[in-house]
């Protein structure tokens, strides 16, 4: 007679041990450190950027329409004379709007006139005759003159240096935790560049006067800021 004998046992055993096995082999808790930090560089603007416009009105739109277009070609024609290039000339707004009469004992405000607003920026690039450049949009006929911001041509590549200094901080900063938690910064794991601060807007009057203009370009801080992610050890 032929006995049949089962090992059942041996698979039991491994049955028993194997969430035991995968306990074993669980990776340690990765502990991190994440730092956000600012890095500043200054640099001196060398153009400046200046919203301007025409503003008309009149009885019909037409003429309102009419009259804009003359003074607008006239400011136009005459930056051009005075050596800003066509391509530095950019419309930013044109509007042509009803004006209403002020609503007297209950009435219903009614139209009165039409007024055309045409506005421009202007990209001036030698600083040294900016002066004559605002005089002269007044003298020629712009009667808006919204703001006035300076810029400088090469931010992009001056502040390459702002985002060292960024980086040399948040590692600073990073070792200087590390160290007061008793560990040490491992490897980088992520690295996000984060805002970056432009330059900001002069407000100007509504009208100027067409005389000399006293402007101080002064500095422009290029600012640059990163969020970097260490592994500890």
């Amino acid at each position: 007679m032929r006995i049949l004998r089962t090992f059942a046992g041996p698979a039991l055993v491994g049955f028993l041990l194997a969430p035991q096995a995968a306990l074993a082999v669980e990776p340690d808790e990765v502990r991190l450190i994440t730092v956000t930090a600012v890095g500043q560089v200054a640099a001196e603007p060398d153009m400046a950027r200046i919203s301007s416009g025409v503003t008309t009105e009149a009885a019909t739109a037409k003429v309102a329409l009419q009259r804009n277009s003359e003074v607008m070609k006239t400011v136009i024609d005459g930056l051009k004379a005075k050596g800003i290039e066509g391509g530095d000339i950019q419309t930013s707004s044109f509007r042509v709007e009803p004006r209403y009469t002020q609503p007297r004992d209950g009435q219903a405000p009614s139209i009165d006139g039409y007024r055309v607003v045409n506005q421009v920026e202007i990209l001036a690039r030698n600083l040294d005759r900016l002066g004559e450049v605002l005089d002269r949009l007044v003298s020629l006929g712009a009667n808006e003159l919204g703001g006035l911001s300076f810029e400088v041509s090469k931010a992009e590549t001056l502040r390459d240096e702002a985002r060292k200094e960024a980086v040399a901080n948040a590692l600073r900063r990073a070792k200087l935790y590390a160290a007061a938690a008793g560990t040490e910064v491992g490897q980088v794991l992520t690295i996000q560049e984060g805002g970056e601060a432009g330059p900001r807007p002069m407000p100007m009057v509504r009208a100027m006067k067409a005389d000399a203009v006293p402007l101080e370009r002064g500095t422009e801080t290029l600012e640059a800021s990163v969020t970097i992610t260490w592994a500890l050890k």
